[in-house]
């Protein structure tokens, strides 16, 4: 009988699947319909084409707020934090941007003072952000510097009235839209095919490490013992023959404990001086710990 042996703490399960590629898709869509008024569209001396703002503001609503918002649900529910809390707020961001331009398109007067104080602080934290999402990929990385970029020429365009960054703010939404269109598909579609389609890059910045348990000296003797076993079955190796080859492998002069340990374990068999189990004289592998070994090392059950 196959008996498989599990070390490591269970992958917790999600309650949902990754919900990423909904919001982000939702973001690429709200985008797309912000993009030709970004580059002018609907606005002229004469006044504003308010069907234009009124249909954006409703994609912004629909797709840029409420997929966003189901997505922020979602990772909450699947115990991701970062997640849940920065699609949550950007759905509501959305929401607000929605809202506003379909205001605008009603002739509703939107406060100019309090928007460019919300998103100063609003850069504040998407700087924050940024960094937080270099620790995921660099593509990540780049789509929240866009977001910071695309902040900071609104700021300085609202404190200065100046028109000369409306062309950068219209770049700038275009390249968000399409980044996040690409993040969407690499969530989608490569898990599914297994191939790296929409490639995303590797972290830019790495968090440091905790110090986990040693594994090598107890590695080693399994190494050691387990091609002891290739070669003359179960028969024992003396203590002294394995202390050196373990030596040879990680430096450790002392591997008592560390027999004993796995004898007590069952994954080794050791004759003993005057019947004292703590020294053994020679050892080897038990078949549980041929199996052992098999299993965490050579993944002999991964089919």
């Amino acid at each position: 009988m196959i008996k498989k042996i599990d070390f490591g703490v269970a992958s917790p399960h999600s309650v949902f699947g990754n919900p990423a590629p909904l919001g982000l898709f939702g973001l690429a869509i709200a985008c797309a319909a912000l993009t030709p008024i970004a580059f002018g569209y609907g606005i002229s001396e004469t006044g504003i084409n308010s069907s234009a703002f009124i249909t954006a503001g409703i994609f912004c609503v629909l797709f840029g707020g409420f997929c966003q918002l189901i997505t922020g649900i979602m990772d909450f529910a699947n115990k991701n934090t970062y997640g849940g809390t920065i699609f949550t707020a950007f759905a509501f961001n959305w929401m607000i941007t929605g809202i506003s331009f379909i205001g605008v398109g009603y002739g509703w007067m939107i406060d100019h003072h309090i928007i460019v104080a919300t998103e100063i602080l609003m850069l504040v934290v998407f700087a924050f952000l940024t960094y937080g999402f270099g620790f995921f990929s660099k593509l990540l990385f780049f789509f929240l510097l866009d977001i910071d970029l695309l902040y900071v020429c609104k700021i300085i365009r609202g404190l200065t009235g100046t028109a000369a960054l409306n062309l950068p703010i219209a770049i700038f939404t275009v390249l968000l839209g399409l980044i996040g269109l690409w993040l969407a598909l690499a969530g989608l579609l490569n898990p599914l095919t297994g191939k790296s389609m929409f490639p995303v890059g590797g972290p830019m910045f790495f968090a440091d490490r905790q110090k986990g348990f040693d594994w090598s000296t107890r590695r080693a003797i399994f190494n050691t013992l387990y091609t002891h076993w290739k070669e003359k079955a179960f028969s024992y190796m003396t203590i002294e023959e394995l202390a050196r080859h373990v030596k040879e492998q990680t430096g450790v002069d002392s591997i008592i404990h560390e027999v004993c340990y796995l004898t007590e374990y069952g994954a080794l068999k050791t004759t003993n001086k005057d019947q004292d189990e703590n020294q053994p004289l020679a050892a080897r592998l038990t078949s549980g710990g041929v199996d052992l070994y098999e299993q965490l090392i050579l993944r002999k059950y991964n089919f």
